[in-house]
C-alpha cells in the first residue's frame, strides 16, 4: 500500500473517491477483525488508512462546495 496524498485524490471522480473510500473502509474492518483475534501485523495501517479516509472525505466535501 503506497502512501497518498489529497492532491492525488482530487484528480479522481466523486464515483472513484467513493470507490477508495469503501476499499479503505473495508481495510480496516479487516484491520479490526485481525486486531481482536490477534494476529495483526503491521498496527501502523490503522492510521494511514484513517488519514487517507479523511482527505478522501475533504475532498469529496471540497469538490460539493466549487
Amino acid at each position: 500500500m503506497t502512501v497518498s496524498k489529497a492532491k492525488d485524490f482530487r484528480n479522481l471522480s466523486e464515483g472513484e473517491l467513493d470507490q477508495k473510500r469503501a476499499a479503505h473502509e473495508k481495510e480496516l474492518h479487516d484491520l479490526r477483525q485481525k486486531k481482536s483475534a490477534g494476529t495483526l501485523d503491521k498496527p501502523h495501517l490503522f492510521k494511514r488508512i484513517k488519514r487517507e479516509i479523511a482527505q478522501i472525505n475533504t475532498v469529496k466535501r471540497e469538490k460539493q462546495n466549487v
